[in-house]
């Protein structure tokens, strides 16, 4: 690969219940255990963040497939789900769920566009065949 662009993080503490400093950028914040999980609950976790940069990076996926057939997107979203739990060998999972909304496109093109994204994405391609990552169109 290429790399156009690399990032670092650093995180310290205790992991789940440590801090995560992100390498020249003003990110950088306190972590906690979901409460679902026993933990306060009170800063932000792993799955969040694997959340939010998954559906922003799918979303511009969506955006350049867009483009490239000359449909616009204007008003588009992508919302992003990550589940964790524990898998049958006693490990944990992650499963992913994206919901795409495309207003003003026909269903099928947006289905079509929200595939090709999906072949596109990094965080797709990372992913695939590793864990259950489900997307779907919503009308908008």
């Amino acid at each position: 690969m290429n790399a156009l662009y690399t990032t670092e993080a650093l995180a310290t503490g205790g992991g789940r219940d440590g801090r995560v400093e992100v390498a020249g950028s003003d990110l950088a914040f306190d972590l906690a255990v979901p409460q679902a999980m026993g933990g306060s609950g009170n800063g932000a976790n792993p799955e969040q963040l694997f959340a939010a940069g998954f559906a922003a990076c799918f979303h511009s996926a969506v955006q350049l497939v867009a483009r490239q057939r000359k449909v616009t997107v204007t008003g588009s979203s992508v919302g992003g789900r990550v589940s964790i739990g524990q898998t049958e060998d006693g490990g944990f999972g992650l499963a992913v769920e994206l919901e795409v909304t495309l207003p003003g496109v026909e269903r099928e093109a947006a289905q079509e566009i929200v595939d090709a994204a999906h072949q596109v994405c990094p965080y797709s391609n990372a992913t695939r065949g590793n864990i259950d990552v489900k997307v779907s169109v919503t009308e908008g």
